[in-house]
């Protein structure tokens, strides 16, 4: 299982072979999917479905997604919960791991000899046939360079799809190289919407959003690491899966800039023991603290997945911290 870097040309072209052998196709983003594994389902499958190719979006949970990330072009068609059906190839999106496509991930490892992943996440430990893993700003910057590869024709509704998962993973391009400027500037040119599209996945708050961040924040911790204070946030998942991704990805802005805390974090249950974590600090370099711990990302906004009881993986975050010397402008 080779993880290929994002240097590798040879990557990009071999993905493009897989896609353009492939009559028909699944395209799978990850449980509890945020804009950018939204996004990416919907952009590979328009650029897909413009080459001639029958492509089914798929998402491997039975509930709902948040209703804002249905703004996405062609997002209320993904099925959820269901079988992969009969395809030539399965395609993961933005899942960092196979156990990411939830619950459709026995399906999916069934499609070893026939599995595609395309990600961003440098944690991805390669579990397709061929792994086209690109350490960019988001997985929607990935597929566009591929799209080159493969001689897709970007149109407004592909451009929005791409343009929903660059923005929020980067933050409203607060962290990030140069490049998401220049991807942002030439998917401006297709006429999107981007302040629409920043007021449904970004400013849009219901009442339900704000209970549930009331709560999250009643329950924020101020807990030592050495030197450090860190400022934790423990979300369940009985808790926030029914929420908007924007409602949950907005509890990092809270502790991100809290008075007299060094570093910011967000412990997001995905399922019982399963916790994406979020990062941010000016204080130390989190792309460092995240690498440590399986994850990665920028120097002041990173994340990683970890496993176990609530408390178990706090005490591990307070560790690594003590541990960590990088300042935050450092790579």
């Amino acid at each position: 299982m080779t993880v290929s870097p994002a240097s590798d040309e040879a990557a990009y072209r071999r993905a493009a072979e897989m896609l353009t052998a492939a009559d028909a196709i699944a395209v799978v983003g990850h449980l509890r999917p945020d804009a950018d594994a939204i996004g990416s389902v919907m952009a590979l499958t328009l650029a897909m479905r413009q080459l001639g190719k029958t492509v089914t979006p798929m998402i491997g949970q039975p509930y709902p997604v948040a209703p804002n990330l249905l703004t996405i072009p062609g997002a209320g068609e993904i099925l959820l919960g269901e079988e992969i059906p009969d395809v030539d190839l399965v395609v993961t999106v933005d899942c960092g791991s196979i156990d990411r496509t939830g619950v459709l991930t026995d399906e999916v490892a069934a499609y070893r000899d026939r599995l595609l992943v395309i990600d961003h996440h440098v944690s991805n430990p390669g579990y397709g046939a061929h792994n086209l893993v690109d350490v960019r700003e988001s997985t929607t910057s990935v597929l566009r360079e591929l799209f080159h590869y493969l001689g897709v024709e970007l149109d407004e509704s592909i451009a929005h799809a791409l343009y929903a998962g660059l923005v929020t993973d980067t933050g409203s391009f607060r962290w990030g190289s140069p490049a998401m400027h220049t991807l942002a500037a030439e998917l401006m040119d297709y006429g999107i919407d981007i302040r629409e599209i920043a007021e449904e996945l970004l400013d849009k708050t219901s009442p339900a959003d704000l209970s549930m961040i009331g709560r999250a924040l009643a329950n924020i911790r101020l807990l030592p690491a050495g030197e450090r204070t860190v400022a934790v946030i423990m979300a369940s998942h009985k808790d926030i899966r029914t929420h908007s991704g924007a409602a949950v990805e907005r509890l990092i802005d809270f502790v991100r800039s809290l008075d007299g805390c060094d570093v910011g974090v967000v412990f997001k249950e995905q399922y019982d023991g399963g916790w994406a974590t979020s990062l941010r600090s000016t204080a130390i370099n989190v792309a460092d603290l995240a690498r440590s711990l399986g994850g990665g990302g920028h120097a002041e906004a990173a994340g990683y997945t970890v496993y176990g009881e609530a408390e178990d993986v706090v005490n591990q975050l307070l560790e690594s911290v003590a541990e960590i010397r990088g300042e935050a402008g450092e790579s």
